[in-house]
């Protein structure tokens, strides 16, 4: 949101489908920002979470003399700093991110210098002491500010004793374990870390571990009770770094997938993450959630009956996904009871208590204990209407309880700018795949050179809608396989490739595996092979769930030649765009000289010809013309003529565009 109001309304909502691109995890953005500081060489981060916790590891790194590069929101350079941090002084101002605050008070208490540490009052609430307890058993002198255990905290420089073993308390949070696991390669010395009592949040320390492995150091585990850093480890640049899409933020998208009907698919997370709240698709699977997942996506939809089921879990592998679940419970066929939860009690809120309150103003009924709550959906799921839910300045709470809205209740969301910590676009993502109006698509096929794409474009810019040219993935695909040596000839290697296509289309720029590829994809040689493979049926089939997931609020206008056919049969409106075969001929020589590439008006007129009769020949998708797709001859238009009258002919359609 550009402007967050005090409240937001939503609802009621029915229905949830369609694909959202996630945000890059808070939990690996912010461990691989401290580990590309300490290391030797740069390193590129992609994909990086743009949000405010994000922001205060930014600040704090910029204060310690770290070189950032930043040239967009979601990608950054860091200069490592070889182990020690340049500045050694600073008040580094933290809010309440805790995967700043832990990790960087035990690297700083490490660095030899003299630092403040503080953040919001929430910060000052949540403990700190069991870490500050084995730093100081490092021989760190770490002093609290205010009140005993808790933020803010003074470090000052000190002569450590590094010893062959300290022990840490981590049953309130494996924050602290993480954060001397990531600070200790500093000393070089070996070092061994015994976990004192209970580990809770044990797949945040498999993340910690990977991340260390990645940039070089490597961590011996004895079962989850000790880990042990040999001597002469340094972080080293692993050059490129791409930062996952959140696990936890993926949550609240695939309980609507699994309320609203669905599908609902999330990008940039798959079944391999190594993100431990990726196992909430566990959970949604046993509640009867239909769930699927490739290499970078999960997608999941109401079981086949539409009825959820209650369950009975322990959570404490996925504390914050666990959140969602609790909404989730809303919609099962009885009571839900989440266990050994404890940990929600020192997070951004009291989170038991929190949740409890609020989902008793929705309906149902909430037992709260010291580490679980049990959760009575009303009965028949019929929610409280108009609830106002306050959320703590906690962004899982604002997140969480958008699900409500898809019981077909409206209800208030309190203060909404606080999913900014971590997600401050969540609203409208969620508002995608929400939107209780059919999304209107305007289909516009043609033949080759026809004005499809030109005329697309002025139409998607000129009412607001988003703009889908089918050619581009096409030429991906051969792009692709000219990249990763996949011979044109071999269909089922083509259609591997079209099904796993990391790729995104933003406006006019190309994105494909992270680089801009906007011109590349249209050199001579691409466009040879996206001739051939669009003529592949595998290909077409494989692309056809990928083309229909841009169909996103406010509306569509795609470009291709089987758009009102084949891709969007319910299409709002559908244009068919031709010209006469000599025109389009001139049309393509003049953009061809104007690249500067020599071209023969008589052999563009003949491929012409001949691309005209294959496509119609085609067994998957011929080029054809919809029997209730308007025509428009563009021989003797001009794009700007041709768009001005696809136009009136959109305005007219989208008054009489039905609701859902």
């Amino acid at each position: 949101m550009s402007a967050y109001p005090p409240y937001l309304d939503l609802g009621p909502l029915w229905h949830a489908a369609g694909t959202v691109r996630l945000p890059g995890s808070k939990s690996i953005s912010n461990r691989t920002l401290l580990l590309a500081a300490l290391a030797d060489g740069v390193t590129d981060i992609r994909d990086l979470l743009s949000s405010d916790d994000v922001d205060r590891m930014l600040d704090a790194l910029d204060q310690l003399g770290v070189r950032l590069e930043r040239s967009l929101p979601q990608r950054v350079r860091v200069t490592g700093c070889s182990g020690i941090f340049p500045g050694k002084s600073g008040d580094l101002f933290l809010g309440n991110a805790g995967t700043a605050f832990r990790p960087l008070t035990a690297a700083l208490a490490l660095n030899g210098g003299h630092y403040r540490l503080s953040g919001v009052p929430r910060m000052h609430e949540r403990p700190v002491g069991d870490l500050v307890d084995a730093l100081r058993a490092l021989g760190a002198d770490i002093r609290y500010l205010g009140k005993e255990g808790f933020p803010p905290l003074e470090i000052l420089p000190a002569a450590l004793r590094v010893g062959a073993r300290v022990g840490v308390r981590a049953a309130v949070s494996s924050q602290f374990l993480t954060a001397l696991l990531l600070a200790l390669p500093m000393t070089g010395k070996t070092v061994t870390v015994e976990v004192e009592g209970e580990l809770i949040s044990k797949p945040y320390i498999e993340i910690t571990l990977k991340l260390m492995a990645l940039f070089g150091v490597q961590v011996a585990r004895d079962a989850w009770s000790s880990f042990t850093i040999p001597a002469g480890q340094r972080y080293r640049s692993p050059g490129v770094v791409h930062v996952e899409g959140d696990a936890s933020s993926a949550s609240y998208f695939l309980a609507a997938g699994a309320i609203g009907g669905g599908p609902v698919r999330v990008q940039g997370l798959g079944r391999d993450s190594v993100q431990g709240d990726v196992r909430f698709v566990e959970a949604l699977a046993q509640m009867g959630a239909v769930v699927n997942a490739g290499k970078n996506w999960i997608e999941a939809r109401a079981p086949a009956d539409g009825q959820l089921r209650a369950f009975d879990l322990d959570l404490n592998h996925i504390p914050d996904a666990a959140m969602t679940l609790a909404l989730t419970a809303l919609f099962a066929d009885g009571p839900c009871r989440l266990r050994n939860i404890g940990s929600w009690r020192v997070k951004e809120t009291d989170r038991l208590s929190a949740m409890a309150t609020q989902l008793r103003k929705v309906g149902a009924q909430a037992e709260e204990g010291p580490d679980h709550l049990v959760v009575v959906p009303p009965r028949a799921s019929h929610l409280t209407p108009h609830a106002s839910i306050d959320t703590y300045d906690d962004h899982r709470m604002a997140m969480c309880f958008a699900l409500v809205a898809l019981g077909g209740v409206p209800v208030r969301i309190n203060d909404p700018k606080c999913v900014a910590k971590t997600f401050p676009e969540y609203f409208e993502r969620f508002a995608e795949i929400t939107s209780q109006t059919v999304v209107p698509v305007i289909a516009i096929d043609g033949p080759s050179a026809s004005g499809k794409g030109t005329v697309a474009r002025q139409v998607a810019a000129a009412l607001g809608f988003h703009f889908l040219d089918s050619g581009a993935l096409y030429r991906l695909v051969a792009y692709a396989a000219a990249k990763h040596k996949v011979d044109l000839a071999d269909d089922d290697a083509l259609a591997a490739l079209a099904s796993g296509l990391d790729c995104e289309l933003r406006g006019d720029q190309v994105v494909f595996e992270g680089e801009d590829v906007t011109r590349a994809i249209r050199s001579e040689e691409v466009s040879v092979g996206a001739s051939r493979v669009a003529a592949v049926p595998a290909v077409r089939r494989a692309l056809l769930d990928r083309q229909r997931a841009f169909r996103r609020a406010p509306g569509l206008v795609a470009d291709g030649r089987d758009m009102g056919s084949v891709v969007f049969p319910d299409a709002t409106l559908k244009v068919f765009l031709t010209a006469s075969a000599d025109e389009r001929a001139r049309r393509r020589h003049k953009q061809l000289i104007d690249k500067g590439i020599h071209a023969n008006l008589d052999a563009l007129l003949q491929d012409i010809n001949q691309r005209d009769a294959r496509d119609a020949r085609r067994s998957v998708a011929p080029l054809q013309r919809c029997a209730d797709a308007h025509l428009l001859d563009t021989t003797a238009l001009s794009a700007e003529e041709a768009a001005s009258q696809v136009l009136v002919l959109c305005r007219q359609a989208l008054k009489q565009a039905p609701s859902r």
